[in-house]
């Protein structure tokens, strides 16, 4: 496309419609041609929508970007000085090749074009611009084949043509005017986009401030129509500053006033209270525990009693480290709501987690208790006897603890009074599953959510802001603890041979070891084969993109590692197995359970032992390519060691150099066995974007500067201020403009996934 295209239709565009509004429909300010190619590239429709395309950076003509920053294989937008140009014939057909040489300063970048010679009259050296393009190689040396350009003109907009040279003062400001620069495509600049921007600006009506006057005045914020202007059109550096603390402020404030309403709704639905009942099941199970609760497992428990009494439903978060004990308090009050002829539902992300809490429930419970609570199992993958005969068992009441996987959402499953939803690793789960359990309730049931992947206090506050959070910190006495290093093959290659060395001196010790593979079986960069049922889908997209990006290693899968370690000198006689998600539930239960009973000495498997399995014996862990995994995910998998009186050791192999924000992961992972530490370092390590985002809310979310990592301060503000404009207006029918912006800010898949988490 040439720069006089790029332009596209906005450009050229004639029918403007004037004094438009936030709802109206882009095409109808820029044109369809332009409105449609933005839609495609970015799902906007709406005139509100495209203004909250803000720009990601700023640049200024004088200034030049670093080419040796640029990510290969990437678009990219940039700012460099023309320094060469030639043109050469092809080889073997007709025409020529222009190719211009772009720089920094230092560095130096190749455009190339083909049978357009034409551009070298633009393209002169000197002259400066915009470039974009996708970051290719060829011969050793990047380019940007066809990229789209913009020059900037010398002098001032309004100096073109024939005009006067502007005066001195005119041309600074003109130098000094930053540059937005957009997140584009490779179909739609940058420039294209600001271009389109300045039509739908120059024609927009005053935008409404869902922030109360009161509060922006108090926060020292400029309003929401100059923000929106100063963002897309500063003069000044300090004009899109103020812009994005206004608009950053806004959309945290908006987003905790919803999540205060949702709080707010929720505490005025109507549920059966399950108080503590003196001498029930709960007394019982207490009287007879062979240990003491920990401080927090107690608090906790206490908070969850209080909750499970009152008539509208619980909807409380416990998050803790591995091993403190949330499987226990969760028990606890599935008894609490047992007393009360209720059931209880526990909701498992994966078929070999369902069978070991069932296992762990019956264990805990001992026989008499178990024998009256009848825990049952119900997963896709049994056999259809026994699948009946559980769900005949919980439609007539005679189970009241229900363990299942995403069976039990299906519609076979009935319950004959369903009290509390626990859902165990909530975020291997969507809205729309936890819903669908829930449902099956006569009146809305109470809900405890676990996690062991602590979430940093601005995280919870952000994307769980309407549940109550407890935290168990403590951990059960007697741990034997766990030491953790990083092998570092890059750097240490011959260190290969020591990893098996060391797993084969536990074993001589009567012990046992985990082995974690990223993928089942070899293929190209891991496609097909990995455990994508058993992994979040972020860890997924990232073991993916790393493949994809750096120098592709070979995936150690678990086929290979199960052969290799059994033709290992060191393993001729141990008993090595393997688990995977794609195993049936039948072999896998096999498998834990010969595992359980050391029949099996080694388990070589995918994350499907990520949570919740647990093997006292086992005293060592090796994660194979620990770089292709996330730091919260580490954590998690080095929680299956160290369980009893017997230290565990987790040795991370990665191949990642040093320096690299893969290996910094890693490294970060050995250095602390503090959860919480780690959930804070890996908020800051992903640089995450949008709070609600297309995993959890099921669609784009609208907000675009809000960053949980940076602006914890922000929103810790801006829920106390919400909080009070709520205690005092809790309809908003003195806020007309907050409660209208609800409603058009968070959408209709935002507003619902708001009402279900």
């Amino acid at each position: 496309m040439s720069p006089s295209e790029g332009t596209g239709s906005a450009g050229r565009y004639s029918g403007r419609v004037t004094d438009i509004s936030l709802d109206t429909a882009l095409s109808a300010v820029i044109g369809g041609r332009t409105a449609g190619a933005i839609a495609r590239a970015f799902g906007y429709t709406t005139v509100g929508e495209f203004v909250g395309h803000y720009p990601r950076r700023y640049a200024s003509r004088g200034e030049l970007t670093a080419l040796d920053t640029l990510p290969l294989g990437e678009n990219v937008t940039i700012v460099a000085e023309v320094r060469e140009v030639r043109e050469r014939p092809m080889r073997n057909r007709r025409g020529g090749i222009l190719e211009v040489s772009i720089t920094d300063g230092r560095g130096i970048l190749t455009l190339t074009f083909f049978n357009q010679s034409w551009r070298a009259k633009e393209l002169v050296v000197g002259s400066r611009g915009i470039f974009a393009g996708k970051v290719g190689a060829y011969r050793g040396t990047y380019q940007l084949a066809h990229p789209d350009y913009e020059l900037f003109e010398e002098g001032s907009a309004e100096n073109s043509g024939d005009r006067p040279a502007p005066h001195a003062d005119s041309a600074r400001r003109w130098a000094e005017t930053p540059i937005p620069i957009y997140p584009a495509t490779a179909t739609v600049a940058s420039w294209q986009i600001q271009r389109s921007m300045d039509i739908v600006l120059d024609s927009l009506g005053t935008i409404p401030d869902p922030v109360p006057v009161e509060v922006r005045q108090q926060e020292g914020l400029i309003d929401a129509d100059q923000a929106v202007r100063q963002i897309h059109r500063p003069t000044r550096e300090v004009d899109w500053q103020d812009a994005r603390e206004a608009l950053r402020f806004q959309e945290a404030f908006l987003l905790q006033t919803a999540l205060l309403q949702q709080r707010a709704e929720s505490l005025r639905q109507p549920a059966t209270p399950r108080p503590v009942r003196a001498g029930g099941l709960l007394d019982r199970f207490d009287r007879d525990l062979s240990f003491t609760l920990t401080g927090d497992q107690s608090a906790v428990g206490d908070e969850i009693a209080a909750d499970l009494s009152r008539s509208h439903p619980m909807s409380r978060l416990v998050q803790g480290e591995v091993g403190s004990g949330k499987t226990l308090v969760a028990l606890r009050a599935m008894l609490q709501v047992a007393d009360s002829g209720g059931q209880a539902a526990l909701l498992a992300p994966t078929e070999v987690l369902a069978a070991q809490h069932l296992r762990s429930i019956v264990r805990t419970l001992g026989p008499d208790l178990a024998a009256e609570l009848a825990p049952t199992l119900v997963t896709g993958q049994q056999p259809a006897a026994i699948r009946k005969r559980s769900l005949l068992s919980v439609a007539a009441g005679g189970t009241r603890i229900v363990v299942g996987t995403h069976a039990l959402m299906s519609a076979s499953v009935q319950f004959a009074d369903l009290g509390l939803v626990v859902v165990d690793e909530q975020h291997r789960f969507g809205v729309e599953q936890r819903e669908a359990l829930r449902l099956k309730a006569h009146t809305p049931p109470h809900t405890l959510v676990l996690t062991a992947t602590p979430i940093p206090r601005t995280v919870a506050m952000t994307v769980f802001g309407d549940l109550d959070v407890s935290t168990i910190r403590e951990l059960p006495a007697g741990r034997a603890g766990i030491t953790s290093h990083v092998v570092p093959l890059a750097d240490h290659p011959r260190w290969s041979h020591r990893i098996w060395q060391r797993v084969s001196e536990e074993l001589a010790q009567g012990r046992q070891a985990f082995v974690v593979c990223p993928a089942i079986r070899d293929a190209p960069a891991g496609e097909d084969v990995l455990e994508a049922g058993e992994m979040l889908a972020e860890e997924v997209e990232q073991l993916r993109a790393d493949a994809a990006t750096g120098p592709v290693e070979p995936l150690a899968s678990v086929e290979t590692t199960v052969a290799m370690l059994r033709a290992h000198p060191l393993f001729s006689s141990t008993a090595v197995a393997a688990l995977h998600g794609q195993m049936s539930s039948d072999e896998k239960d096999q498998v834990m359970s010969d595992f359980m009973a050391e029949k099996i000495r080694v388990l070589v498997a995918t994350t499907v032992i990520e949570v919740g399995v647990d093997v006292p014996n086992a005293s060592t862990m090796v994660v194979l390519n620990a770089d292709r995994f996330g730091v919260s995910q580490l954590h998690q998998l080095r929680g299956r060691v160290g369980r009893g009186g017997v230290a565990g050791l987790c040795l991370f192999v990665t191949t990642a150099p040093a320096g690299t924000i893969a290996r910094e992961r890693v490294a970060a992972v050995a250095a602390t066995l503090d959860g919480f530490e780690l959930a804070q370092v890996d908020l800051e390590l992903r640089q995450e974007g949008d709070v609600l985002g297309t995993t959890q809310a099921g669609g784009r979310s609208s907000l675009r500067i809000l960053r949980v990592a940076r602006d914890g301060d922000i929103i810790t503000r801006a829920r106390e201020l919400a909080s009070g404009i709520l205690d005092a207006d809790g309809d908003l029918t003195q806020h007309p403009v907050l409660r209208a912006a609800l409603t058009y800010r968070l959408d209709a898949a935002e507003r619902e996934f708001l009402a279900k988490s």
